[in-house]
């Protein structure tokens, strides 16, 4: 018989919320939730997490969370030792799930004495600078709706150093934590809320960059059926993802954050250190770089998931090809260790057991490319003075998709869809790219101003892949290269 989950259900150890956690998608909650959960278990911690969307309006998530008492099941299943492994895990560590519109709700988190992590995943989208009334009730922005939540914090306990709030911050950008600090101190210094108040972030507050690796494929509709049977619960928030896991936590004060959430010491693959740049370089240019980079031209092939994608012998060998000769030598560090490493992860792609859809991976394709790819494109054109071809292909793929009566309604923000399609020229694609990537205010970096000629060579991708489809001019760029 399958029962409700909800409290009337499932019986749960109650705990004071120490973590608010600005996200309520799939991967935090198969992710971070799962780590805190496994280390309230062992009695490494003693936390429940406040879950709060990162922007205004509703949520579907957040309704069935609300209307599940917070509880799901986490699934994870891939290969260990050479054998098939499958986990099932009811996860009760959220205690709380809603939307900053209902502002009394969040205020009472924000400014509670017992709270002391922030952890967030906004999208690469979220920490950006963007003009915002941080003294508004509700700031617009993610980066202003902190800057406003610490403002608060500081009046409320009257400037105390010891109630400063530490931010683990999941984004996959460059520096992640360090940019939402950037962005919090200049709001500070715009709204003019003084050099006491910017003084107390610098003493009480702590912003870590980290790095976040694990496949997490989502909702498991084609499974969730036999997924209730065997959990005996009807859960609408299953989230399934691969058993490996990786957490790197670092940058100024990360000592004062693995005190309070030692994560480590549950025994999840979880490192605290100095700086995670190294981790990062390699991380997030071959695993997130080859999501990205693949997507847009496995969708417009007619794939819909990770492994339709990988089990196309063209799009295979164009990804293997783009991290061999494009990605990792970029990278510093051992030729022969960074091989392995991107081997390992590109096997990951292979899990038979993720149906990691590419409708999913595509949300924000827009800022995660310039998040995840871009990097690589500048650091190919400064070493070699010319384009880096497959990563160009990948980015015409993108806009490709994002064409008009392409077919395909992305996911993204809607201002920058409706401009690329308003600004779209079939007549002149040079033109339309070259105002895609330095006049339409979508990217934060000018691709053309810092890697000449890109618009150019992504055109002349972009060309093929509107005269002859996607199909034929992967063959073509294959057989050219």
């Amino acid at each position: 018989m399958i029962k409700p989950l909800d409290n009337t259900t499932v019986e749960r150890v109650r705990r004071p919320v120490k973590v608010l956690q600005f996200g309520e998608g799939n991967f935090l909650r198969a992710f971070v939730d799962w780590q805190i959960d496994i280390a309230n278990e062992k009695g490494v911690t003693d936390t429940a997490v406040a879950v709060v969307k990162p922007r205004a309006g509703h949520s579907r998530v957040i309704d069935t969370l609300q209307a599940q008492d917070c509880l799901y099941h986490v699934c994870l299943e891939g290969m260990e030792h050479g054998e098939p492994k499958k986990i099932s895990r009811l996860v009760t560590v959220i205690e709380d799930a809603f939307s900053p519109d209902d502002r009394d709700r969040f205020m009472h988190y924000a400014l509670s004495p017992e709270l002391r992590i922030v952890i967030s995943n906004t999208t690469e989208a979220g920490i950006r600078y963007e003009t915002d009334d941080v003294t508004a009730d509700i700031p617009v922005t993610f980066p202003g709706k902190v800057t406003n939540m610490l403002w608060k914090r500081y009046r409320h306990f009257d400037g105390d150093i010891d109630k400063g709030l530490y931010f683990i911050c999941c984004e996959l950008i460059e520096d992640n934590g360090t940019k939402l600090r950037e962005f919090v101190i200049r709001h500070a210094r715009e709204a003019s809320l003084g050099d006491g108040f910017i003084d107390w972030i610098d003493k009480a507050c702590v912003f870590c960059d980290s790095l976040v690796d694990r496949i997490v494929s989502g909702f498991p509709t084609d499974t969730i059926d036999e997924i209730k049977h065997e959990t005996g619960y009807d859960d609408n928030l299953v989230v399934k993802g691969e058993l490996y896991h990786l957490w790197a936590i670092g940058g100024s004060g990360y000592e004062k954050v693995r005190e309070a959430l030692p994560l480590d010491k549950a025994g999840l693959n979880v490192l605290f250190m100095p700086s995670i740049k190294e981790f990062r370089d390699k991380k997030v240019r071959i695993l997130n770089g080859s999501h990205t980079g693949m997507v847009a031209m496995s969708l417009l092939s007619g794939c819909e998931t990770v492994m339709d994608a990988f089990n196309n012998p063209d799009i295979n060998r164009f990804i293997n090809e783009m991290v061999e000769t494009e990605v990792l030598p970029m990278i510093e560090g051992d030729r022969d260790e960074l091989k392995s490493f991107a081997d390992g992860i590109l096997e990951r792609f292979y899990n038979p057991y993720i149906r990691h859809m590419l409708k999913s991976i595509a949300l924000n394709s827009l800022s995660k490319w310039e998040a995840r790819n871009f990097d690589t494109v500048k650091d190919y054109f400064d070493r070699n003075k010319t384009v880096a071809p497959h990563e160009a292909m990948t980015f015409a793929a993108l806009l490709a998709l994002y064409a008009p009566q392409s077919g395909f309604e992305p996911d993204d923000n809607a201002a920058h869809v409706a401009w690329i399609r308003d600004h779209w020229n079939d007549n002149d694609l040079e033109a339309t790219v070259h105002s895609i990537v330095s006049e339409g205010g979508i990217f934060v970096r000018d691709f053309e101003k810092e890697v000449p000629g890109f618009s150019a060579v992504c055109a002349r991708y972009l060309s093929d892949i509107r005269t002859l489809g996607m199909t034929e001019t992967l063959k073509k760029f294959l057989k050219s290269e």
